[in-house]
């Protein structure tokens, strides 16, 4: 049986950080709430999961605490669809490692990397 690894991220605020994956394209698979407080969600997109727990903190300017790599089908359709709701960091490009990608940061200021291999 397959073995899949969902990273978990630890986050100031686990409700704006599920709110602001959802707005662009995750979906909501499930929620924990303690004492009146989401303190830790569960998100997809496409074939890939993250978790968010509460206790981290954002990335700064200098620093960066996470990066997600995610495969996707069409990154060209995913920029066009994305491009005006997110920070971007780099617009859709092709790697000299055969992917196409676009990068952008999250609410908490971590760095987001969608791909998909590029055609020949």
């Amino acid at each position: 049986m397959p073995q899949t690894v969902v990273p978990m991220i630890h986050v100031t605020d686990v409700t704006a950080t599920a709110e602001w994956y959802a707005s662009i394209g995750f979906k909501l698979v499930r929620q924990n709430e303690d004492e009146c407080e989401i303190n830790w969600a569960k998100m997809s997109f496409a074939d890939s999961e993250v978790m968010f727990s509460l206790g981290g903190k954002p990335s700064t300017e200098f620093r960066r605490e996470v990066d997600l790599y995610i495969l996707v089908q069409d990154v060209d359709e995913l920029y066009r669809g994305i491009r005006n709701k997110v920070d971007m960091v780099e617009g859709p490009h092709d790697t000299f490692y055969g992917m196409r990608e676009i990068t952008i940061r999250d609410i908490n200021r971590f760095w987001i990397t969608f791909g998909q291999r590029s055609k020949p």
